[in-house]
């Protein structure tokens, strides 16, 4: 009765999900117009889509078990998510704006586009495009990997891991396909309502059902696991400040280029909307903090949870604690925390297949909207056999994803506000930065001397970068800096929009 009560539930919201994607682009052709339209929401969602949108690619299923999991593990050190994600808004008050307006006078759609743009090599965008896939696609596994997780505990078992991780891909390629951005921002809008009611109420509610209330909870949990309120958090982790440090660092620098983070700037309807909603993100935060508390509280109700089974520490609490509708409502949250960053990482790994790579065939240069929405289908697919076939654990895969994407820092980024570094200098750098994360990561290096081991990495990149730009001629290209920078929205350029396509 349980199960079929939860189950119930959660089906009636995913069918509401898939509805609500496809009411999102009512009015507009049934998800008709160009490439624009259906990656970046046609550059004219406002602050309320781009707040939920953005927040929902921030919280993710990662939230839900992962930062339980690692509460429950080790304690302190994941506090880094924290950490790293308001610096990251910070940042995203200044860069956001500058992408934006980068993107929107030459007609961009991502950061591939971007790349190719800046340097004028075509084919660098479709090297971008690779790599870019490459780190993303585990990140969609992760989003896959939780929900069907998530499913199949909210069903008390009776689905299976195998058709939930099925109906985690169903679902979101059901409507992103279609929708494109805008039908994200409109479904992250039911996931926000579910993820504040839920984590509000069970941020009040467990502490009273098994501790009586916070005080005699946080009593307990310094007197009897004091070694997870401190770094290097419970066991031998090696996650010491260093590495809390050099992590957040890293990842803080990272997000603001990320894929997913500018797929939203560029959907934005104007700079302001992204200032503002740099200002407000950081809020959102505040949610972060109540699965990590709940996974320390699952010490004392669930102990002895190892390995991948610790990243059920929160769902262990609120299958024990909560009558079957209660849990379908909880896990709805939590799966709608995966289907809203997956949609945006499959429409992101689509756009850019669409954009710079399948465009330069002549049979797809006018088609490049059906290009993209049939690699989404594929890379969904793609990431679905991974899962099957190649499972991990949730927290190592997000990990891997932000080291090897933070290897294009200095070719997105620095290249876009310094026109002396060269080709050849962040070429050389992107080879060394990748190579080095490849061997300290696949080697079990990872941190490395304490430090996260993508820091490392990307030191390597800027100081290989740096060295071949200064010891190489300059790039002989005729454009003007107003055509190859970045400038500051508050101040740009004149300059006349290209059209995007057909």
């Amino acid at each position: 009765m349980n199960a079929a009560v939860a189950t119930s539930v959660f089906g009636v919201f995913m069918v509401a999900t898939v509805a609500l994607g496809l009411f999102a682009v009512r009015g507009r052709g049934g998800g008709g117009g160009g490439l624009a339209e259906w990656s970046v929401g046609g550059r004219s969602l406002g602050p309320v889509f781009i707040w939920v949108l953005m927040a929902g690619e921030g919280y993710t299923s990662f939230s839900y078990l992962g930062a339980a999991g690692w509460g429950y593990n080790y304690g302190a050190p994941v506090l880094y998510v924290v950490a790293y994600m308001s610096c990251g808004y910070a940042l995203g008050y200044v860069v956001g704006p500058m992408l934006w307006a980068y993107a929107r006078r030459h007609g961009l759609v991502g950061i591939s586009d971007m790349v190719a743009h800046r340097f004028g090599r075509p084919w660098l965008g479709v090297l971008v495009t690779v790599l870019a896939t490459v780190f993303l696609l585990p990140y969609i596994q992760l989003q896959i990997t939780g929900m069907g997780v998530v499913v199949s505990t909210l069903s008390y078992g009776t689905i299976s891991l195998e058709w939930a991780y099925f109906i985690a891909f169903a679902v979101t390629t059901g409507f992103v396909v279609i929708s494109g951005l805008r039908g994200s921002a409109w479904v992250s809008v039911l996931k926000d309502v579910l993820v504040i009611a839920t984590l509000g109420f069970l941020a009040v509610y467990v502490p009273l059902h098994y501790f009586d209330g916070f005080g005699p909870f946080l009593d307990r949990l310094v007197a009897e696991k004091s070694e997870w309120l401190t770094f290097p958090g419970h066991g031998d982790s090696g996650l010491g400040q260093a590495w809390f440090i050099s992590t957040s660092f890293l990842n803080s620098l990272t997000v603001v280029i990320f894929p997913t983070t500018v797929a939203g700037y560029l959907g934005a309807r104007d700079a302001d909307t992204l200032r503002r909603n740099a200002m407000w993100l950081p809020g959102y935060n505040i949610l972060l903090f109540v699965p990590m508390l709940l996974g320390m509280a699952a010490l004392f109700v669930v102990p002895g949870l190892v390995g991948a089974e610790s990243n059920l520490a929160l769902f262990k609490l609120v299958v024990d604690a909560l009558p079957a509708w209660a849990v379908g409502v909880v896990g709805v949250a939590a799966a709608l925390s995966s289907i809203v960053p997956m949609a945006v990482f499959m429409l992101v790994i689509g756009t850019m297949w669409g954009r710079s790579v399948l465009s330069h065939l002549p049979r797809l240069r006018e088609r490049q909207k059906g290009a993209a929405q049939a690699v989404v289908v594929l890379a969904g697919v793609l990431a679905l056999l991974m899962t099957y076939t190649a499972p991990n654990t949730l927290v190592r895969l997000s990990l891997i994803s932000y080291e090897g994407m933070a290897q294009l820092l200095p070719m997105v980024l620095l290249a876009l506000v310094w026109r002396r570094l060269t080709f050849r200098g962040a070429f050389s750098g992107l080879v060394v930065g990748v190579a080095t994360v490849c061997v300290l990561v696949f080697g079990g290096n990872d941190p490395v001397w304490g430090v996260n081991a993508g820091l490392v990495a990307l030191g390597a990149n800027l100081v290989v970068a740096l060295a071949v730009t200064f010891a190489t001629r300059p790039d002989t290209d005729p454009r003007s800096d107003e055509e190859v920078l970045a400038h500051d929205e508050f101040d740009p350029p004149t300059a006349v929009p290209r059209p995007v396509e057909a």
